[in-house]
């Protein structure tokens, strides 16, 4: 692309990473375009870190990017040009994707390199050629049906990912249809961005089965999933996180679909049920991994499963993708809104459930009117001297602890408040001390781990409906909870600076609003912390996804509040 406006605005360095002056006019179509083959690393001053890596290359081969195309923008883009080195090491790994393929053979799989060298760098590995039976021909080799799962793993770990074409099995047959009229007579379609997205998962000519679709929160992921179960019209296996989530698929399938509840099975710590849809949670599954895991695997062997659905699928446990390695004749969809692990799994999910088939930006939603926009605020809040004595004395592993929990957090969240009233409000938090005080000293209804099930569903159901203006939430309310409504989210503590619970958190606020269309998502950092350092990676996320980050400090928010319109 040429810039009109003078220099370009990237700095390529040898080591696959890319600097974006942030202040350049069209940073915003640089960023863009840098989303889908780099990850968002780091961000000192006004220039913005990004990396390229096997992973984020592979999963651009796999949308249909290639490296001619990438290589173009960088050498346009780039200060100073694209560097030999650096345009060879992205023509190396993206021309990994499809070096090997997996296909049918009459008894069992066929994996076929472009060359009979690239094979044999493959029976260098043991990690892969354990998986190996009888040499076919110069360039292809015979793998057992059973191996197909781990063979992909291990690849994908060594760097060498393969393409699956061996198909899936159809599943027993299930019709699943959707609703032209939701239950409070409103008409239902799918929306156009979701429209595209079941046609990339489904595209035959990019293994249309199995992959991740990536969606901000918000913009309706089981909505999608939904679609791609009336799409094969079978028996399907949902995972997802929480009960809570449980509750969430199971009111969407009855909302929307042709489905009524005998067809629907729960599968949780509260129920066994296993129906021709069966939503589980991960938590379950992996409950006494090791003694019980066995007992969980016939849950993926009683039912002829066409579809398997990871929602979350950054969250996938590793238990669970053992048992997903015995799963590749199914479909495979995973939703999530980040594809970022903090336990360094990317391989896994590539491997075992699929690459990257769609992804839209929270920005581009909220261009088209699907998403609120958000104000994004941090406020830096000191301590008191009191306070900032236990700080100094404390171990350093306490140290974050103690500065989430700063007291004079619940002044700022007053003010906050007070600037909020007659929005619907979200308090969330990590620590459940914090959040007990917060609820005793202003009234407002905890929602907690020990909530009973039933309460959360009745406070948040008041809260849809407005009967309920604030509520103050633990994690329980990080995952796939529908809250429509919210407006405003204070974030008073967070989990060491996770993009995964940022993602999260960001989209209980996320749904289009009326009038204005906007929102206000505020995180209460302690000022010179360890708390401060780990927000700095939580500002990663919302960088990434074109949201501008303003600093405040608890004076300055005072300030601009009294001149703040009410949303």
């Amino acid at each position: 692309m040429e810039w009109k406006t003078g220099e370009p605005p990237l700095w390529l360095q040898k080591d696959l990473s890319l600097w974006l002056e942030a202040d350049h006019p069209e940073a915003a179509e640089a960023a863009a375009m840098l989303s889908g083959f780099a990850e968002l690393v780091k961000t000192p001053g006004s220039m913005h870190q990004y990396r390229m890596t096997p992973f984020t290359l592979w999963n651009a081969a796999a949308s249909g990017l290639n490296a001619d195309r990438i290589c173009r923008f960088l050498h346009g883009a780039s200060r100073f040009g694209l560097p030999q080195t650096v345009q060879n090491q992205i023509r190396t790994l993206m021309g990994r994707y499809g070096m090997f393929r997996l296909t049918p053979a009459e008894n069992g799989l066929l994996l076929t390199a472009e060359s009979g060298d690239a094979l044999g760098l493959l029976e260098q590995l043991p990690g892969v050629s354990r998986f190996f039976g009888r040499r076919m021909d110069e360039r292809s080799v015979e793998v057992g049906t059973a191996c197909r799962g781990l063979l992909k793993q291990e690849m994908a770990r060594a760097g060498y990912p393969v393409v699956d074409e061996a198909g899936f099995l159809p599943g027993e047959a299930l019709a699943v249809r959707f609703k032209d009229k939701l239950m409070s007579g409103a008409p239902f379609s799918l929306r156009s961005y979701q429209q595209e997205a079941v046609a990339a998962f489904t595209r035959p000519d990019y293994g249309g089965g199995s992959g991740v679709v990536v969606m901000p929160c918000g913009a309706g992921k089981t909505v999608v999933g939904l679609a791609v179960m009336a799409k094969y019209a079978c028996e399907t296996l949902i995972l997802t996180v929480s009960g809570t989530s449980v509750s969430q698929w199971k009111r969407e399938l009855l909302q929307k679909t042709s489905l009524s509840g005998e067809f629907i099975g729960e599968y949780s710590g509260e129920r066994k049920e296993v129906r021709p849809v069966t939503i589980a949670t991960y938590h379950i599954l992996t409950h006494g991994a090791g003694r019980k895991e066995t007992a969980h695997l016939d849950l993926f062997r009683s039912r002829n499963w066409g579809l398997i659905i990871y929602d979350e699928v950054h969250l996938l446990p590793a238990p669970v993708f053992r048992m997903t390695a015995d799963l590749q004749s199914a479909r495979r969809l995973g939703l999530t809104a980040t594809l970022i692990r903090e336990d360094g799994l990317e391989a896994d999910v590539f491997g075992l459930v699929g690459p990257k088939r769609y992804e839209i930006s929270w920005k581009q939603l909220e261009k088209e009117g699907w998403l609120a926009k958000v104000e994004c605020t941090e406020v830096r809040v000191p301590f008191s001297g009191e306070d900032r004595e236990s700080y100094d004395q404390a171990l350093p592993r306490e140290k974050i602890r103690v500065a989430a929990e700063n007291a004079r957090k619940l002044e700022i969240l007053r003010k906050v408040l007070e600037d909020c009233r007659g929005d619907r409000v979200l308090i969330i938090g990590q620590y459940l001390n914090q959040l007990r005080q917060v609820a005793q000293e202003t009234g407002i209804p905890l929602i907690c781990g020990d909530t009973r099930h039933e309460e959360r569903e009745r406070l948040f159901q008041a809260f849809r409906q407005g009967e309920v203006q604030t509520l103050v939430v633990s994690r329980v309310a990080n995952f796939a909870v529908d809250l429509p409504d919210a407006s405003v989210a204070v974030q008073i503590s967070g989990s060491f600076g996770s993009r995964q619970e940022e993602a999260q958190r960001m989209g209980r606020i996320l749904r289009p609003k009326s009038g204005a269309n906007a929102a206000r998502f505020y995180t209460l950092v302690t000022e010179d912390s360890r708390e401060q350092d780990f927000a700095v990676n939580r500002q990663l996320f919302l960088l990434e996804q074109g949201y501008r980050y303003e600093v405040k400090s608890a004076a300055e928010l005072a300030e601009a509040a009294a001149g703040r319109e009410p949303l």
